[in-house]
């Protein structure tokens, strides 16, 4: 959503931004910046969104829409398009949208990342995804292992099948798959040089970082933590797993350091005992917050990466899903971060991991 936003920002002097939503808990920082936001039917409960993360994080293997559902959200979808007849359509994640501008004709734009598209998996960069992180797959060399991954993207043209029956439906030609997740122009949050490719069709630009720049004050009790120790900055975005943030968060007990834990939503009905030495708290201005820190604890997201980054904390990563797995593997190969999977990850892992960068001054570097 920050993304959006940050986009909406730069270009709301020169078009008329008007944003759309199924629902959720992030609508408030659109409206916070003033812009319309139009509600579109059928509704996203938490239930269906709880669903729709453990499909991202392949903790469930099934379609995220159904083709009435699809067909549904495209009905309203272009009865806004005709309404609005707008020069294009801006989206970062709504799986709906490419059906609805091939109908219509109109451009779509996607707001993605180098990680997530077709070129970085066909490329010797992809990596074996955790997902298939099974432990008889284990005595297999990450080498050959790594080979094989760059053929998982054909697996693609499942996901898109209920997506293809719904353009059939309204007459428009199906997607060959990485047309879906390209649109007619794709812009890349990131700098040129984070994922190591260099080449890429025309209709893919660099934008530059997009991080969250939440209008929000640092809350007193950050503001006041004790400066006697190392200060970690842990954060799961808004897809990590429960039990692996209740893990590592009691996995901190004791320890030289004091975290900052902006994961209170993430642990809804999840019991865990806080440490001292940690301050939990509701989402957080992460681009005031991460610089006080001398190392991130992160789930991968690339805004998280980014932000990380340009706070110049050294990363601890822990990926929920491929895309977020590709991010962190970008960062550990330029030297400042260190990836652990997520179906093998402990909490004592993590905290050796700490140990390692917080007195790594090459990282630091």
């Amino acid at each position: 959503t920050m993304r959006m936003v940050e986009i909406a920002r730069a270009c709301r002097d020169t078009f008329r931004v008007i944003f759309t939503s199924y629902g959720g808990d992030f609508e408030w920082l659109v409206t916070d910046e003033g812009f319309p936001l139009i509600p579109l039917e059928p509704r996203l409960t938490p239930q269906k969104i709880e669903r729709l993360y453990r499909i991202m994080r392949w903790d469930q293997v099934n379609y995220p829409f159904a083709v009435d559902h699809l067909t549904a959200r495209v009905k309203g979808e272009l009865q806004r398009l005709q309404a609005l007849k707008p020069v294009a359509v801006v989206t970062g994640l709504d799986l709906s949208w490419p059906i609805s501008c091939r109908v219509a004709g109109i451009p779509l734009v996607w707001v993605s990342q180098t990680t997530s598209l077709s070129p970085y998996w066909h490329s010797r960069l992809a990596t074996w995804p955790d997902l298939l992180d099974y432990r008889p797959l284990r005595v297999i060399p990450d080498k050959v292992l790594n080979f094989f991954a760059r053929y998982l993207m054909h697996f693609n043209r499942l996901i898109m099948v209920p997506f293809n029956e719904t353009a059939r439906l309204f007459g428009a030609p199906p997607f060959k798959g990485p047309d879906f997740w390209e649109g007619n122009h794709t812009l890349l949050a990131e700098p040129p040089e984070f994922s190591g490719l260099n080449h890429f069709p025309p209709h893919y630009h660099f934008i530059g970082p997009l991080v969250a720049r939440i209008g929000r004050d640092i809350p007193p009790e950050v503001e006041n933590l004790p400066r006697d120790l190392p200060l970690i900055y842990f954060a799961m975005g808004s897809s990590g797993d429960r039990q692996i943030i209740a893990e590592i968060l009691e996995g901190f007990a004791g320890k030289p350091y004091r975290v900052i834990a902006p994961v209170k939503k993430l642990l809804k009905d999840t019991p865990v005992d806080i440490p001292a030495n940690v301050v939990v708290t509701d989402w957080l201005p992460a681009h005031k917050v991460n610089p006080m820190a001398r190392l991130s604890v992160i789930h991968g997201g690339l805004g998280t990466v980014m932000t990380a980054c340009l706070s110049g904390t050294p990363i601890v990563g822990v990926g929920m899903h491929f895309e977020q797995e590709a991010n962190l593997e970008c960062v550990v190969r330029k030297g400042f971060a260190i990836r652990l999977r997520k179906r093998r990850v402990t909490a004592v892992e993590v905290m050796a991991a700490i140990d390692r960068l917080l007195h790594d001054p090459e990282a630091h570097r």
